[in-house]
């Protein structure tokens, strides 16, 4: 077919009748419609992220083209079901079409647009599972051991006290494990387990949330969301109609904030906090006194420099929500300007900027001076904004920005936008992705100063001064000092990624490169470096979170082990294999995988971490560990 018009009229339909809009395909694809076959195994589904980077491939020419009006927009895509789509991709009528994919990029695409896994809708559910609790009783307060949240507190140090921890250098050694509990149909165990009041609170990438005895792993309730949940639970109080009770607060990929009854499950609320269909809720919300901060990431890099795509509108944000309602209180996005056309690309398709700037941590919350403090990642148009890969300080009544620190300049970024591969919708000019993915950790030092504490993807570690808008007090680079091969990685991301934790003495990261450094928080001066680096010859990155009690640092690596560091000279005091097949108190076949993002918690004498992080790269899984030394 040789006429343009022709050939575009038909790529349309084909994009149109590919997902069943508007056709009796549409209808095929429901409930009554052809299931998909058996989800494939964790090994076969890894990295269902790029299932993003497909779409954008290969059906953006129709799909939020405003020149294709009876094309459905992403939005509505996101709102069907992973089975809808992946029927309308494999026996709709357009079958021809959804055969030139492979089967795995057909689940891929079904799964990241709709951030749900296939198959997941009931085996997840509480009600199928033989290890109920026998008693459900009334949380009547949220006293006693607990790690609550992202970083267990508002200052996010990633660090429990020895009363609550219940563990110590001389009894990790001790360590074994107690409990494993399986996430059914599970791909990626990228949701950190919170404990209070004795349960577990943890999401999964299936869409459940689930409520668990810390001691015996029985199930309580599970609450299922309408996508994946990839952060922590944050617990808190809520009053309505005069009644106090208790709320577990997160969100989910697709940017939708919840509200559900920590001791029932029973949704109390729920506000969809941004419209753009590439954003979404990574990182834990934060709670303070009535008022949920709620972080926004996004997806939209993957591969926008496809021509058919028009990159590029997400923008990351925080906003204020009010806790016992859900209303909107405040949003300030990372980007002052609001995305708007800017010119048309080689194709002919509209292009948009500025954009990206993504959060993908947890606020941290400085009640001292009124302010919320988050890092910002890259921006995905040229030129990047000065609020890109930096620090920033929100006023928290108003979101008034009172302070901004920019790390890297001109850091514009677009997966894939390099060499051959480098297209027009590529930026001018191409940053190297370094961003400030972890949150600030809010440190005391002497004299009753304050330092806002963070590491970077190419390694560097600062401390920026709080009282004199974000004044750099010091800053060192960790990969420059302990690695000797730079060529590891082109773009130097040899740094920590998801998150360091502090003890008032060192502040503690795990490298990308390999290893875990420890560095004094008065000055940056390294106390330690242990390299953890030789299993079988390869590299292990540490870009999981750390954690620490007094006397240990607890950190995980991509081939799945877990260690426990001294904190006082790094050398090892007990590790753990958890890239292996478990037997669950739930029944479900589970296997652990790559520890890669959340980190592990500690409460109560118990250590608990989630294993498999499948997300782009890594070894899957799709199990919740409990250890005890009692």
């Amino acid at each position: 077919m040789r006429d343009p018009a022709a050939r575009a009229y038909l790529r349309v339909a084909t994009c149109i009748l590919a997902l069943g809009w508007g056709t009796h395909t549409f209808a095929a694809a429901g409930a009554g419609g052809n299931a998909p076959a058996a989800p494939a195994s964790s090994s076969e589904r890894s990295g269902t992220e790029f299932g993003f980077a497909v779409f954008q491939q290969h059906c953006t020419a129709c799909h939020g083209n405003r020149a294709y009006a009876r094309a459905p927009s992403p939005e509505a895509l996101r709102a069907m079901t992973p089975e809808r789509i992946y029927t309308a991709l494999t026996t709709g009528i357009m079958k021809s079409v959804g055969d030139t994919l492979s089967d795995q990029d057909r689940r891929r695409v079904a799964e990241s647009l709709s951030g749900e896994l296939l198959g997941s809708s009931q085996s997840g559910d509480a009600s199928e599972m033989h290890d109920r609790c026998v008693r459900n009783p009334p949380l009547r307060s949220l006293s006693g051991p607990a790690w609550n949240g992202w970083g267990n507190g508002l200052a996010n140090w990633r660090f429990q006290s020895a009363s609550s921890a219940g563990l110590t250098a001389a009894s990790v050694g001790r360590l074994e494990l107690k409990w494993a509990f399986g996430y059914p149909g599970g791909t990626s165990a990228f949701g950190q387990p919170t404990v209070v009041a004795g349960r577990v609170f943890v999401g999964t990438d299936t869409g459940y949330v689930y409520s668990l005895d810390a001691r015996s792993g029985c199930v309580y309730w599970s609450y299922r969301t309408l996508a994946g949940v990839r952060n922590a639970m944050t617990i808190g109080p809520l009053r309505a109609h005069g009644r106090k009770s208790y709320a577990v607060f997160f969100g989910d990929l697709k940017s939708n904030a919840y509200a559900i009854d920590a001791r029932t499950g029973r949704r109390i609320w729920i506000t969809h906090v941004e419209k753009n269909f590439a954003t979404r809720i990574t990182a834990a919300p934060a709670l303070y006194r009535g008022r949920l901060y709620v972080p926004i990431s996004g997806w939209e890099g993957f591969s926008a420099r496809v021509l058919d795509y028009p990159c590029c509108t997400e923008v990351g944000s925080v906003s204020a929500l009010d806790a016992n309602t859900g209303k909107l209180l405040w949003k300030r996005y990372t980007i002052a300007e609001r995305p708007h056309p800017t010119r048309k690309n080689s194709r002919g398709v509209q292009q948009w900027a500025p954009a990206g700037v993504p959060v993908w941590n947890t606020p941290t919350v400085d009640p001292r001076r009124h302010a919320v403090y988050v890092g910002t990642g890259d921006a995905s148009t040229y030129p990047a904004p000065p609020t890109s890969d930096s620090v920033l300080a929100l006023d928290m009544d108003t979101g008034r920005v009172l302070w901004s620190r920019q790390i890297y300049a001109n850091d514009s970024f677009i997966v894939g936008c390099t060499g051959k591969t480098f297209t027009d919708n590529c930026p001018k000019v191409v940053g190297p992705d370094w961003d400030v993915p972890m949150s600030p950790m809010l440190a005391r030092l002497r004299a009753g100063r304050s330092a806002v504490i963070f590491g970077t993807k190419p390694g560097d570690i600062l401390a920026l001064d709080p009282a004199k808008r974000g004044e750099l007090l010091w800053r060192v680079n960790v990969a420059r000092d302990v690695i000797q091969d730079p060529s590891l990685d082109a773009r130097g991301n040899l740094g920590p990624l998801w998150g360091g934790a502090l003890d008032g003495r060192y502040v503690y990261f795990g490298l990308n490169a390999g290893g875990v450094v420890a560095l004094s928080i008065s000055d940056g001066s390294r106390a330690w470096y242990t390299p953890l680096n030789s299993t079988a010859g390869k590299r292990v990155t540490y870009s999981a979170a750390a954690t620490v009690i007094p006397g240990v640092v607890f950190v995980g690596g991509s081939d799945g082990r877990l260690w426990a560091l001294s904190s006082s000279d790094g050398h090892p005091l007990w590790s753990y294999e958890t890239a292996r097949p478990f037997s669950t108190v739930n029944a479900v076949p589970a296997h652990g995988g790559s520890i890669s993002a959340p980190g592990p918690t500690v409460a109560g004498g118990m250590l608990f971490v989630g294993s498999g992080y499948g997300v782009v790269t890594g070894t899957p899984g799709n199990v919740l560990l409990a250890f005890s030394a009692r």
